[in-house]
């Protein structure tokens, strides 16, 4: 069988696969396939390189020692370089969108707005009546914050 015959290039990239998924699709926000992936990279160049025999015994006790010296020795830098997030709220397309709302709007009042096929919901803290032209100036989930134009 090929894996067999080349476990050490198997190993790598699935080893590759792992760390592809963990930063491109899950966005680094689990630590585990990140200490599995590396792992098994490092067992599968130390298998090409001839210090480990490449056998699945091996492969498995490697990769299993390695992925737990990786989560020893990188969970707590890994979890401080996760704390560093801009508290800013970033910048969205859709605040400066101008639109008319079709009813009151108040504090205690919200409003609904159909934009792009999505149905949002309208808040102000100032009270607008409807036929006037407002602008968003915040986006949250389904939420526009709206303040009359001027």
């Amino acid at each position: 069988m090929w894996l067999s015959d080349n476990l050490g290039i198997g190993l790598i990239s699935v080893g590759l696969i792992l760390l592809v998924i963990e930063i491109a699709v899950l966005g680094f926000s689990t630590f585990v396939l990140f200490f599995v992936g590396g792992a098994a990279v490092i067992t599968g160049l130390l298998m090409q390189m001839g210090v480990v025999e490449d056998t699945n015994l091996n492969a498995t006790l490697y990769v299993s020692l390695f992925t737990a010296l990786l989560a020893v020795f990188l969970w707590k830098p890994l979890k401080n370089m996760q704390k560093d997030v801009d508290p800013k709220k970033a910048s969205n397309d859709l605040i400066g969108l101008t639109f008319i709302v079709a009813a009151d709007i108040s504090a205690e009042k919200t409003g609904m707005h159909r934009y792009s096929g999505i149905n949002w919901r309208v808040v102000s803290q100032d009270p607008i009546a409807s036929g006037t032209k407002v602008e968003v100036i915040a986006v949250d989930v389904g939420q526009f914050t709206i303040k009359p134009c001027k």
